[in-house]
């Protein structure tokens, strides 16, 4: 926005900074000219190559069109505040999309600045040096601000953030309470029991309990009841302090009444997507999760591989779970399960009815309507159409092609 064309190489001065005087109210850097409009507030922009203990800055005032560069070490935090807090008026701070940068984003929103967070792909495909170094990688971001390139993201809200971080707490507490089962398992086929599913009900755990073991070994079990007991206990906790977050939106609500969605998945979908405005069209949201196709086509060969795998690892695995208990009750879904299971594996049709699952929830979200008002709709839309496709019938569901070629 305060670019215009650049003029050829012998037209520019040799010394820029030195000739282009303030009173001029224009200014070349970066390989482009900064107009400072009378009346006009001029931006401050800021280019961090963030790291873990360390930060390389590089700024510019619009104001001016001088750049500056200074290096901050986060072993001082209040230094880092007090460097930022110098800068008043428009300032805007452009940095990677890192893991680790949650404490300086809420820094800098606090003191009243703006961030933008950039996608780290897009940002290092524009680089037109080989040379990689902190200095370089500021200017880089530094440079797509002033030209109004920066790949920005979109960022959650910090509700939503919270109540991701729960629900990723909790997938962790599950995860560690799995190991303890494998391991009790393991003591129980040590003693010549199987109790497979049977380990996590209160009889199996009697059962193992009740089993001759070695000293080591009936201490192990001892301790790892008691540690499953605990994880149970504050699973339990976090599931009771997110059914009020999600009693009270009615996002949440919408998409639980799609079959197989429960708590977590509805709040997932919910903190992960909204707003859904900001997605054009279904495939847009499936490329976001990570669930759309991999494809490598040239000519007149397609190919299609297998998911992305780009957005929400935890979204993807609750919409698997979703869609695994979504085909004991929804007859469209089991129909797509085992009319794909004929033709390839099981983990593929898990993940295509995962798909579904996805598409259906984007739905009632962006058009505010629940799952009864969408199968209206979809019969209301595939009894208008001329041409139907075939569907699997009824009395080949849930039956091997071997089977059928038998019945046949």
């Amino acid at each position: 926005r305060f670019c215009k064309a650049t003029p050829p190489l012998s037209e520019l001065p040799t010394d820029v900074m030195k000739q282009v005087t303030p009173s001029n109210r224009e200014h070349y850097t970066h390989g482009c000219w900064l107009k400072n409009k009378e009346g006009v507030t001029m931006s401050i922009y800021f280019g961090v190559d963030f790291h873990a203990r360390q930060q390389f800055i590089k700024w510019c005032d619009t104001a001016d069109g001088e750049v500056h560069e200074q290096q901050l070490s986060h072993r001082q935090p209040d230094e880092v505040r007090e460097f930022y807090t110098r800068f008043h008026g428009e300032v805007i701070v452009g940095l990677e999309a890192s893991g680790y940068s949650s404490w300086f984003e809420t820094m800098l929103q606090q003191i009243g600045h703006q961030v933008w967070v950039g996608n780290p792909t897009e940002i290092r495909r524009r680089a037109r040096s080989r040379q990689k170094t902190d200095r370089r990688d500021a200017e880089l971001l530094l440079d797509l601000l002033l030209k109004d390139e920066f790949p920005r993201l979109h960022r959650l809200t910090p509700a939503s953030l919270e109540v991701l971080r729960q629900l990723r707490y909790r997938h962790r507490l599950v995860q560690m309470r799995t190991r303890i089962y494998n391991a009790l398992q393991a003591i129980a086929l040590s003693a010549g029991v199987s109790l497979k599913a049977k380990l996590r009900t209160n009889k199996g755990q009697e059962r193992l309990c009740q089993l001759s073991l070695t000293p080591a070994c009936a201490q192990q079990r001892r301790e790892w009841l008691s540690l499953l007991s605990e994880l149970n206990r504050r699973i339990a906790q976090v599931e009771q302090e997110l059914e009020p977050l999600a009693a009270a939106d009615p996002r949440v609500q919408l998409v639980r009444t799609h079959p197989g969605v429960g708590l977590l998945t509805g709040l997932a979908l919910v903190h992960t997507l909204c707003p859904v405005s900001r997605f054009a069209n279904s495939r847009k949201v499936t490329a976001y999760i990570g669930l759309e196709p991999r494809e490598y086509s040239s000519g007149e060969r397609q190919r299609f591989g297998g998911i992305s795998k780009a957005g929400s690892r935890l979204l993807r695995f609750l919409l698997v779970e979703a869609g695994h208990k979504a085909i004991a009750k929804d007859q469209h879904l089991k129909k797509l399960y085992h009319r794909l299971l004929h033709r390839r594996e099981r983990a593929k049709a898990k993940v295509a009815v995962a798909r579904h699952v996805l598409v259906h929830s984007y739905i009632l979200l962006r058009d505010e309507i629940d799952y009864a008002e969408f199968l209206r709709r979809g019969v209301a839309v595939r009894s208008a159409r001329v041409g139907h496709r075939l569907s699997m019938p009824d009395k080949l569901i849930e039956r091997s092609a071997s089977a059928q070629q038998q019945s046949a």
